[in-house]
């Protein structure tokens, strides 16, 4: 197989074929993409595992049980895509920081980099207060 480094998918045709697909998903299924809600779960299972009876007592999990559905598979496969589209590309490492950002950024970069973990962090929070 040859190398598709530096060939990657124009990230504007990802962009809208990704679209494309969140608005066929909503029509044709009534399903929405999103994380938050597999990753709230996700924490309910691994919980139920050392205290099941503070999660049978906590009301979002009344409300919402802990478990395994079509969205938190989703969100396994796209991790799963990532990594073979990185595989197959020849694009795969063990790195903390791709060296495009540690050339951008500079030496901190580490530190912009767990700045933006918070952020998508309380992004996440955010989402969970709004419902999403």
């Amino acid at each position: 197989m040859t190398s598709r480094e530096g060939r990657g998918l124009n990230p504007y045709v990802a962009g809208a074929l990704t679209g494309i697909l969140i608005v066929l998903s909503a029509y044709f299924t009534g399903n929405y993409f999103g994380a938050s809600s597999s990753f709230v779960r996700t924490a309910g299972l691994i919980e139920k595992l050392f205290g099941p009876e503070h999660v049978a007592r906590t009301s979002y999990f009344l409300r919402y049980a802990p478990h395994l559905d079509w969205q938190w598979f989703f969100l396994v496969g796209v991790c799963l895509g990532a990594l073979v589209a990185a595989l197959i590309s020849h694009e795969f490492a063990w790195r903390g920081m791709p060296p495009m950002w540690a050339t951008r950024f500079g030496p901190g970069a580490p530190l912009r980099a767990g700045a933006a973990f918070a952020g998508g962090f309380i992004l996440l929070v955010g989402a969970r207060i709004a419902g999403g």
